[in-house]
Parts: structure tokens; C-alpha cells; sequence
């Protein structure tokens, strides 16, 4: 039997599938919908019932106390499904073990080498863009992503198999929302077309994953993220097993392409809909680069680019919904919570607070100026998570979606090829269904 929650039930709940079906359709609209409810408001999923945190010091309290709330809950566990147990999906004992497998590959000290291949894989994704072309940034940014993390991954891997992993993740992240939000009876169980393609393109993600984690050379090569992993293995007491490492590598593949994929494109996307903004990145770039491809040491003096990209990452958060569940009995917002109560956290909910960010909609990378991150209430700027489970990979993403931001916006000015506004997309990450752009060669632009 369900279990009953006390507090008020958000409204708009429907016989059988509950909230789900707001949460699927206009899941920005129905999340900022609920502060207006409470700092904790209860929502079902289904025939699940489960709480929204909606304030900021609520939302510290859930990510940072590991020992009553539990990465779980409905949305975790069916993420643990389809994509394995590893470090963005495991429970939280088994996390200090798991950080130690993968914390070799993501040292800030490998950071400038990475971003050199981060560099030649951008240009080379970004090579056959040309004057007047019109493009979807969604695709494109995601074939840019997949390409940086296969090469980094696997330095030997051919460009066709990074092309058939781009086509696979998509799928399979479009399938694996739609498992992580609707009722069980609506998923695996139901032979329709989305669900054959989920499970065709999460058994060719396995089966090359597995392939990769099994070649005798894969150790061999030196420069690879799978490789230092592998070289690390030996330290470690008990040792992970291949199945564990395997499980390893499609955690770090899916956070690695999709969630700095989406970020990349609403960053452009958003740079292209506000030509004053793009005028000054363009400046920057051009005193800092003077027309050279960007380099590491260059981050550092891109202030804005820096600001642009933590503004994005307020409004489109691409880690925007994940859960937790209770582990003890405690006490929440005012509200007694027994065990095995489920937590559904929301990013873009607490990044669109009015009373944290004025004109919440607004892009406005200059906020920052007056307000940086350091003055905000904790619990207040979480696209990559707080606590011990903050994400690992958050600087090599940051580094990779900055230098194809300044790869591609160097070279090209940025306009919006339609007048539809662009609404983001359900699914694993806050991406959208379309994000079409034109390009202008800036030599000949005006």
C-alpha cells in the first residue's frame, strides 16, 4: 500500500498517473509553480507519493545530510536501471569507494591536457559549419560533447562509433526520463516503438562500453580517462571489477556528453537572442584570444564567458530533477518524514526563486557582479549538486563547455533562425526539443 504524507497536495493531481503528466508536459511551469505552496510540498508521481523541496535552506539540509537522506527514491532507482550502479547513481555507503575508482581521471591537474583535446575535437566537430548556415544546436552541441568524451575516454576509439554513441545516448535519455517519471505500468511493459528504442540503444551502449572496459589495450592508453581509471584499480582494496568499472564508465558517458551538450546549447542559444551580450563576449574574446583557438591558461581571464556560462547553469540547470529518500525518521521544514519517504530536488525550481534572483527569467550574466555565488544562501546556486556528492566531473564539464563557447562564438556570430520561443525539453537533462541558430562569418557580419 502507498504510503499517506502529511501536508497539503499540490493541486492538480489526476486519477492513476497523479502530477506525472504536468511534470512531463510543462515541468518548468508546474515546478515554480509550488513555492507558492510551502518550503516542502507533497506531489504524486503515479500512485507514489512524494515532496518537492522549494526553499533553499531545506534543499542544503537534504544534499548535504548523507545519513538521513539517501540518493534513491523512484527517480534514482529507475536511473539505477537502465544506466547501472556508479558514482551519480549509487547509494550513498557505497559512494566513498565508488569516488575513489573514478577521482584519478577528474585530478584538476590533468586539466590542461584534456583541454587540448578538448580543443581539436571542438574544431574538428565544428569544422564544416559555414557562412549562412542554419543548424540545431541540439544535435550539434550533443555530436561536439560525445566527440570530447569518447576521445578523452578513448583515445583510440574511430569517429563512426563516436557518431553511433551520440545516436544512442539521445535515446536512450529520452527513454530513461520517461521511465524515471511515469508509472511503471507505462514503461518496460508496453510494446510500443519509444520502448523498443530505449532498449535497442541501451544494449548497444552496454554492449560497447563493455567491449571498451575489456580490450586488453585499453590500458595502454595514457592519455585516456578509462585508462586511468584502469591503472588506478591496483590501489584499491577490495579492487573494482570489470562489471563495476563498466558501470562506471556509462555513469560518467552519460554525464559527460548530456549534461554539457545542454549546457553548451542554451548557452549559445541564449548568447544568439541577446546581441548586446554577444557584442561584449565577442570583445573579450578578441583582446584575450587576438584570434588564436583558446587554451586553458585563457580561462582565467574571460570574465565574462565566465558569467555567461553560471547564468545559463541558473536558468537550465542541466542536472534539474533528481531524488532522495529518507533513511531515519526526521523532521523536514516543519514536517515529520518517516523512513523511506521520497524527495524530488529541483535545481531549476530554487534557480527561478524571485526572492533569491530578481527577474528570475531574465538572462542577466551581470547579476553576478553585485551578487556572486559566495552571497547567496547555501542551497541557493546548485546546478551541480552540494555536499560529498557534488558532482565529480563539474570542472572538467565547465572547462569543456567554456572552450566551445569560445571556439565557436569567435568565429562566428550567433542569430535566432525562428521566432518561436524555444521551451525546454523533458527529459535526463533541461535540454529542448529545437534550438535553431544561423551563423554569420564575423569577418563579413554587420
Amino acid at each position: 500500500m502507498a504510503q499517506t504524507l502529511a501536508g497539503p497536495l499540490a493541486p492538480g493531481s489526476l486519477p492513476l498517473v497523479g502530477h506525472a503528466l504536468r511534470l512531463a508536459r510543462r515541468p518548468e511551469a508546474f515546478l515554480t509553480s509550488l513555492p507558492a505552496q510551502g518550503d516542502l510540498v507533497r506531489v504524486r508521481l503515479g500512485m507514489i507519493d512524494t515532496y518537492v523541496v522549494c526553499a533553499p535552506e531545506v534543499m542544503h539540509r537534504v544534499l548535504s545530510d548523507t545519513e538521513v537522506f539517501e540518493k534513491g527514491g523512484p527517480i534514482y532507482d529507475k536511473a539505477r536501471e537502465g544506466a547501472g550502479n556508479g558514482i551519480i547513481t549509487c547509494h550513498n555507503t557505497e559512494h566513498p569507494q565508488q569516488r575513489k575508482v573514478v577521482w584519478p581521471a577528474f585530478r584538476r591537474a590533468l586539466l590542461p591536457g584534456q583541454a587540448a583535446i578538448m580543443t581539436e575535437q571542438i574544431d574538428r566537430s565544428t569544422a564544416s559549419w559555414h557562412d549562412g548556415q542554419t543548424l540545431d544546436l541540439i544535435p550539434h552541441t550533443s555530436e561536439i560533447s560525445a566527440a570530447v568524451s569518447a576521445k578523452v575516454f578513448f583515445p583510440s576509439l574511430p569517429d563512426h562509433e563516436i557518431t553511433e554513441l551520440t545516436h544512442a545516448f539521445d535515446t536512450f535519455l529520452v527513454g530513461l526520463f520517461r521511465r524515471m517519471t511515469w508509472p511503471s505500468a507505462l514503461q518496460e511493459k508496453l510494446p510500443t516503438p519509444g520502448n523498443r528504442r530505449y532498449r535497442d540503444a541501451r544494449d548497444h551502449l552496454r554492449r560497447t562500453v563493455s567491449r571498451l572496459v575489456h580490450d586488453p589495450h585499453a590500458a595502454d592508453e595514457q592519455t585516456g580517462l578509462l585508462a586511468t581509471i584502469l591503472a588506478a584499480r591496483d590501489t584499491l582494496d577490495p579492487p573494482p571489477t570489470d562489471e563495476e568499472i563498466q558501470g562506471q564508465i556509462f555513469n560518467l558517458l552519460i554525464a559527460g556528453i548530456d549534461t554539457t551538450a545542454s549546457t553548451l546549447a542554451w548557452a549559445l542559444y541564449l548568447v544568439a537572442t541577446h546581441p548586446d551580450i554577444q557584442q561584449r563576449l565577442h570583445t573579450e574574446i578578441d583582446t584575450v584570444l587576438d584570434g588564436r583557438p583558446p587554451r586553458f591558461d585563457d580561462l582565467a581571464h574571460l570574465p565574462l564567458t565566465e558569467r555567461i556560462l553560471t547564468e545559463t547553469l541558473r536558468l537550465y540547470p542541466s542536472a534539474w530533477m533528481f531524488t532522495r529518500s529518507t533513511v531515519t525518521p526526521t523532521e523536514l521544514a516543519g514536517i515529520p518524514l518517516a523512513p523511506g519517504t521520497h524527495l524530488v530536488c529541483s535545481p531549476y525550481l530554487i534557480h527561478r526563486r524571485p526572492d533569491l534572483y530578481p527577474d528570475p527569467d531574465r538572462f542577466d550574466p551581470d547579476r553576478w557582479l553585485t551578487h556572486p555565488t559566495t552571497d547567496l544562501p547555501k542551497g541557493a546556486y546548485i546546478p551541480f549538486g552540494a555536499g560529498v556528492r557534488t558532482c565529480i566531473g563539474r570542472f572538467f564539464g565547465i572547462t569543456e563547455a567554456t572552450l566551445a563557447l569560445l571556439t565557436i562564438t569567435s568565429r562566428w556570430h550567433l542569430t535566432p533562425a525562428t521566432t518561436t520561443p524555444v521551451r525546454p525539453r523533458p527529459r535526463a537533462t533541461m535540454s529542448a526539443h529545437t534550438m535553431p541558430i544561423r551563423l554569420h562569418n564575423r569577418q563579413t557580419a554587420t
